[in-house]
């Protein structure tokens, strides 16, 4: 469950930083936790920051994984640096999960890596071909994560 990869040295801009993507992330995590978005592709991701303690929502596109599993990615549009919520994890993975259309579920995240990356980025970006032009965009490996509920009891 390494939550290893480095930030790189080129890319886009990081997202999320003008008053206008706050003010619309805000908005956009408010609808899919009451009622999950129209796509059906989006979810709330919910962590503990990392130097704050204080809990971070972020929306972030899903993918299947297998059963209750989900993948998602830490792409940051192909900015040069992870999004804070990847680090966010790695400093409190236990205290992960997701809310969607009235749903809050425990998860368990964990960071793909070799071969298994391989595969889940490949049937990623055959399902979002916009994902496929960051890893050409930043010198980073952008992250895969798995995340699975949590065993309830």
């Amino acid at each position: 469950m390494a939550f290893d990869t480095p930030n790189g040295t080129r890319g886009a801009r990081q997202p999320g930083h003008s008053r206008l993507e706050r003010w619309g992330n805000r908005m956009m995590v408010d609808r899919i936790r009451r009622k999950g978005d129209r796509s059906g592709t989006k979810l709330v991701l919910v962590t503990v920051g990392r130097k704050t303690g204080e809990e971070r929502m972020n929306p972030v596109r899903w993918f299947p994984a297998g059963g209750e599993a989900r993948f998602i990615v830490a792409s940051a549009s192909g900015a040069p640096k992870n999004p804070a919520w990847y680090w966010n994890i790695r400093a409190h993975p236990d205290r992960v999960r997701i809310e969607y259309a009235g749903q809050r579920i425990d998860v368990v995240p964990e960071q793909l890596h070799g071969v298994e990356r391989a595969a889940a980025w490949a049937q990623i970006t055959a399902s979002a071909r916009g994902f496929a032009k960051y890893e050409h965009t930043t010198d980073r490996e952008i992250p895969v994560i798995r995340l699975t509920p949590r065993p309830t009891g």
